[in-house]
């Protein structure tokens, strides 16, 4: 299955992508890397010399948008945002086995070719449960994870999900504001998410093929990985709620050694939350 619905789906993405970096507030480097999984762009912010931090974005959705929700870390730390292969972006369109070992072996090709031994990573979402991937193929590269509203642990229940996938089916074929809206509501927690959140969605829903599929890790093949985790998850997430992630993270992650559940959030954070889980991090990393 190809990533886009058509050449003009692409372009579309490839739109909200430019105005996604352009609205960070933050000065961004691009640049390509070849990886065996295909050719891989690369954001990346802040001093140089600063300790590397891999940032993964969610899946159906574009690296920047992600990568703001951390954009002050860069006054301090190298933010290392690679668009992940086979999702919307500037990297290789080709999709892997999201539970086999291609992720796993994408990103050490990628710290390869950045020259980066190990390092520091968090994972938004689908991004969350890439890391988990490279935690069962190569846990030595891995200093410490973040893994915020992560995929990886199951999904919350069917009706929850519904919510946001019958009205997002629907706008796909349509186009309907409302329908978009409906969708929005139940994913968002800010009523009004901004231009480049809504038009993000709405540009994956009309124009992606969407990905399905989320990368998990079991608790054996985690068995090697010994790297300090902090676990984030939205009280009211549709996709993938507290009481479905909490109880499975700890039991695949002995090292397990933060747990915040955010009030009243949903899967795309409130700025707030964005800010709150952001200034937490320096203290966990230098734990």
């Amino acid at each position: 299955m190809t990533l886009y619905r058509s050449s003009g789906g692409r372009r579309a993405l490839e739109k909200v992508y430019t105005a996604a970096v352009e609205a960070l507030d933050i000065e961004v480097d691009e640049r390509y890397v070849e990886t065996r999984h295909g050719q891989t762009h690369v954001l990346s912010a802040g001093p140089e010399n600063g300790a590397p931090v891999v940032v993964f974005h969610g899946g159906n959705a574009t690296n920047p948008l992600t990568l703001a929700w951390y954009s002050e870390l860069a006054d301090s730390y190298r933010l290392i945002a690679p668009d992940t292969i086979g999702q919307p972006g500037y990297s290789a369109e080709t999709r892997v086995d999201p539970t086999g070992d291609a992720y796993g072996e994408w990103v050490v090709d990628l710290l390869d070719a950045l020259d980066v031994q190990t390092a520091r990573m968090i994972g938004t979402s689908y991004g969350g449960g890439i890391i988990l991937r490279v935690a069962s193929v190569a846990p030595e590269r891995i200093d410490s994870a973040v893994l915020v509203v992560p995929a990886g642990f199951g999904t919350g229940p069917l009706v929850n999900m519904l919510k946001v996938g019958l009205p997002a089916i629907l706008y796909r074929f349509l186009g309907a504001e409302w329908l978009l809206e409906r969708s929005l509501t139940a994913m968002i927690t800010r009523s009004d998410p901004g231009p480049v959140v809504r038009d993000t969605v709405s540009a994956s829903l009309r124009y992606v093929n969407l990905e399905r599929e989320f990368p998990s890790a079991t608790a054996g093949e985690l068995g090697g990985f010994t790297a300090p985790v902090a676990l984030f998850v939205a009280e009211n997430d549709p996709f993938f709620p507290p009481e479905a992630v909490v109880p499975r993270a700890r039991s695949r992650l002995p090292n397990l050694v933060k747990t915040e559940i955010l009030d009243g959030e949903k899967h795309i954070l409130s700025p707030e939350a964005q800010e709150r889980v952001t200034t937490s991090i320096p203290s966990f990393f230098n734990e």
